[in-house]
């Protein structure tokens, strides 16, 4: 039996009410993201890939079509079972890091364990393994303050990694950094979708995309287009 998709969508629209006017952000988005993929999503603002992502992380629900992850539907789940599935099965990274300035880069990884119920001091080890494995382990103890944009970045790609999602969420994760340094977050993207994991990212850095498996392109919350992407990467 093939496995299935990490995510497949069928169908999905989702609508918003601005101004008095019904606005289709998304109309009729069908597609699959499988395991192991590094998924870009590119278009001019107002394309409808914020709106995509939000679905994609629970964060929101259609107003029509169908969500599965893993199999199984989750676009029509209640409140309490969105948020313990984005709890425990999607990883978020944001263009502006969202860290607490008053906790350690060890600390602020370990937050999502914390909020599930885990106590610091079993949260450590992992959260102090994973600072490692994106080369951060001489700043476990420093404060953001004291991390320049591209280490505070590497910071919030460990914490969304702390609960071990199959599925990583990447909203503009290089908006805020210099090239070379945007150029290693990339790379360090890429290794976790070697690993199994799916990452799926919304850009408008075309550069961005030649880091990517595929690139989805979308135009007026329709799928313009779905192609794998051209690696130009140069070591």
């Amino acid at each position: 039996m093939p496995e299935p998709a990490m995510l497949e969508l069928s169908g999905v629209t989702k609508e918003y009410r601005v101004g008095g006017q019904t606005v289709r952000a998304l109309d009729g988005i069908s597609l699959r993201i499988e395991p192991g993929e590094f998924t870009s999503i590119i278009g001019p603002s107002g394309s409808g890939k914020s709106t995509l992502l939000h679905l994609l992380g629970a964060l929101d629900t259609p107003d029509a079509g169908s969500i599965r992850f893993q199999g199984a539907e989750i676009g029509s789940l209640d409140d309490e079972r969105q948020s313990e599935f984005r709890r425990h099965r999607v990883g978020f990274i944001f263009q502006f890091f969202n860290l607490l300035p008053t906790l350690t880069a060890w600390e602020n990884v370990a937050i999502p364990k914390l909020l599930d119920g885990t106590g610091l001091r079993k949260a450590k080890p992992r959260a102090l393994e994973l600072l490692d494995l994106v080369g951060l382990s001489d700043r476990a103890g420093h404060r953001p303050a004291e991390l320049s944009g591209g280490q505070m970045q590497r910071v919030a790609v460990a914490r969304a990694m702390i609960m071990d999602p199959p599925l990583i969420l990447a909203d503009e994760p290089t908006g805020n950094l210099d090239s070379k340094t945007g150029a290693s977050i990339l790379e360090l993207l890429g290794e976790i979708a070697g690993s199994g994991n799916s990452v799926v990212m919304v850009t408008h850095d075309m550069g961005a995309v030649a880091y990517c498996d595929r690139v989805i392109t979308l135009r007026d919350g329709r799928i313009g287009a779905n192609d794998p992407a051209e690696r130009s990467v140069t070591a």
